[in-house]
């Protein structure tokens, strides 16, 4: 398929994919809008797509410093990022540091129970289906990904929680658990795409003790805590002091 430049390639819940003139990249542009239980529930989260893209862009570059394989190329304003174009791999790759959420209510874990070793856990990215829970055994009688990239999905995975969990703590944020999403770039290469903000990472505020203020991600829109821009605004502001 040809395309020109700027054309609209593919609309999401929080960003929509242009083409660019260059080869093999695109353009990502972060949306306000926000989404929660599968999208039943929606909403606008003012100034959420600036704050995602900025945080995402600096996060981002911490990981390729730390020599992690992802699809930024660039920031070029508030909420549009250039990126390198991938084939997605349907596959959510969650990871858990300590239990909430889904794991909570589907175990009995008591909120904030430390997982040793962080649990890795794979979706499958099918909103029809609800985005079920996968064992590695489903996962590949599916043909969503082969032997050899599960392990490489696993293993970056690992890798990818020990410099953010690092990285927020410097922060005086707890990295819970979060979303990864991967893909193939045009030379077949394993990389990390989509984006790495409170919209897909629980975060909670360690100078807060108190459960609900503690919450600095999407589960104050989710719960209906409020205060969720300042939440964002304020994740933005600690990831950016601490960046290199």
């Amino acid at each position: 398929m040809t395309t020109s430049p700027d054309q609209k390639l593919y609309e999401g819940k929080a960003k929509i994919l242009y083409s660019t003139g260059a080869a093999n990249v695109l353009l990502s542009v972060f949306k306000d809008d926000a989404t929660a239980f599968n999208a039943q529930k929606r909403g606008t989260i003012q100034g959420k797509g600036a704050m995602n893209c900025t945080i995402s862009s600096h996060l981002f570059r911490q990981l390729e410093t730390a020599g992690i394989p992802t699809h930024f190329v660039g920031q070029l304003s508030e909420n549009e990022m250039q990126v390198k174009a991938v084939t997605i791999i349907p596959i959510e790759v969650v990871i858990r540091n300590l239990a909430a959420g889904s794991l909570c209510k589907q175990t009995g874990l008591e909120l904030g129970t430390l997982i040793a070793p962080p649990l890795v856990e794979f979706y499958y990215k099918n909103d029809e289906l609800g985005d079920p829970l996968l064992t590695r055994d489903r996962l590949l009688l599916m043909k969503l990904a082969t032997p050899d990239q599960v392990d490489q999905l696993a293993n970056l995975a690992l890798k990818i929680n020990k410099i953010l969990t690092d990285f927020f703590e410097d922060c005086g944020i707890t990295l819970v658990d979060f979303k990864l999403e991967f893909g193939l770039d045009h030379t077949q290469q394993l990389i990390l795409a989509d984006e790495i903000s409170p919209d897909t990472c629980r975060l909670w505020n360690q100078s807060e003790t108190d459960p609900s203020r503690r919450v600095m991600d999407k589960d104050r829109f989710r719960n209906d805590l409020g205060e969720i821009e300042s939440a964002y605004q304020l994740v933005m502001q600690r990831v950016l002091a601490h960046s290199i």
